[in-house]
C-alpha cells in the first residue's frame, strides 16, 4: 500500500491510488454541486411558504412542523447510516435560517402605517 507522506504531496502516490482519489473526488464534487442545488430549490419553496405566512399573519416559526421535520429527518439518516445527530444538526441549521427569511418577509410585508 502505498502512502502520502506529509509535505512531500502526490509525488509519491502510485498513479492509480491519484486516480481512484481524482475519481473519488469527482464524485463528492457532483453530489456537493447537487446538495446546492437542491438547498436553493427548497428555499425557493420555503421562500413562498413565507410570503403566504406573512400575507395570512401567521408565526415565522411552527415548532410542531420543525419537531414532526426533525423526528422524520432522524429516521431518514439512520435508514441511510448517516449519524442522526449530525442530520439533526444540519436540519436545525436550515430551519434557523428559513425562520431569518420568514421574519424578514414578515417585516417586508407589513403594511406601513400612514
Amino acid at each position: 500500500m502505498t502512502t502520502i507522506n506529509p509535505g512531500t504531496g502526490n509525488d509519491d502516490v502510485d498513479a492509480a491510488v491519484r486516480e481512484e482519489l481524482a475519481r473519488l473526488r469527482d464524485s463528492i464534487d457532483n453530489i456537493d454541486a447537487a446538495v446546492v442545488h437542491m438547498l436553493a430549490e427548497r428555499f425557493k419553496c420555503t421562500q413562498q411558504v413565507g410570503r403566504l405566512k406573512a400575507v395570512h399573519q401567521l408565526p415565522p416559526a411552527d415548532a410542531a412542523r420543525e419537531a414532526r421535520q426533525i423526528a422524520r429527518l432522524r429516521t431518514l439518516a439512520e435508514n441511510a447510516k448517516l449519524d442522526p445527530a449530525f442530520a439533526e444538526k444540519f436540519l436545525n441549521f436550515i430551519i434557523a435560517e428559513v425562520i431569518r427569511h420568514h421574519e424578514r418577509i414578515a417585516n417586508d410585508e407589513v403594511p406601513e402605517a400612514n
